[in-house]
């Protein structure tokens, strides 16, 4: 298996093969936290009317995301992990979830033309995505693996280190999870979550977003359009 980094917007726009595309804080968290809450399945789309549009032609769909950071008027949910679980099981089971965000989401559409399938990442459905990667793929597979970062240009600690998880999983590669967490927690714009000075972004919401294998699916997307449908593989 080989298995190739790269970075932000630019690098999923030219990753190829498999492509796990990686949004811990805080897209593809919520992605699976609502699949696990029973969602049939996911549309990821490019902008906020996009995804309303969704809405109108079917009002079954949820509209969740947001645009730097904060949820938009009109939607359902924002981009919360912590406002999810609050929500639980009885909010999602059986919805359909349109869903417009500032990092995943674009790189997602990024990688989606040219990739052969794109999976979304988190800490959350790490070892699902190895185990999917490794059942479906074969030993010549290639693997792409996109760390989305902030907004898809700036690099992003959480990010970075989750992408090192699965690439120890898939190759292993040197991975200390006590270390990773201990500088997710040291960095900046984490810590200033966890001292609640981010009115968009509850400290929950880091505390939830860095648990590690909580679920046994992958979440895999294929176009259809202009726009990606990402189903629920159990692994």
């Amino acid at each position: 298996m080989r298995v190739e980094r790269r970075s932000l917007l630019q690098g999923a726009a030219g990753a190829r093969g498999t492509v796990v595309v990686i949004d811990v804080l805080r897209a593809f968290s919520c992605s699976a936290l609502m699949f696990h809450y029973g969602i049939r399945d996911l549309v990821l789309v490019r902008t906020p009317a996009e995804a309303l549009a969704c809405r109108d032609r079917d009002p079954d769909y949820l509209v969740a995301g947001e645009v730097k950071g904060v949820k938009v008027p009109g939607f359902d949910l924002g981009n919360s992990p912590a406002d999810i679980v609050s929500k639980g099981e009885t909010f999602f089971r059986n919805r359909r979830v349109a869903v417009r965000s500032s990092a995943g989401t674009q790189g997602v559409l990024a990688a989606a033309a040219q990739a052969d399938q794109v999976i979304l990442g988190s800490y959350m459905t790490a070892a699902a995505i190895a185990r999917y990667i490794q059942a479906t793929g074969g030993p010549d597979a290639m693997v792409t693996i996109v760390s989305m970062g902030f907004e898809g240009i700036k690099t992003s600690v959480e990010d970075e280190r989750c992408g090192d998880y699965i690439e120890h999983l898939l190759l292993g590669a040197p991975y200390d999870h006590l270390a990773a967490i201990w500088q997710c927690l040291n960095d900046p714009d984490i810590a200033m979550s966890l001292r609640g000075e981010h009115d968009y972004r509850p400290k929950e919401d880091i505390v939830l977003a860095l648990q590690r294998d909580l679920f046994d699916f992958a979440m895999v997307g294929r176009l259809e359009g202009d726009h990606v449908r990402v189903t629920r593989a159990d692994v």
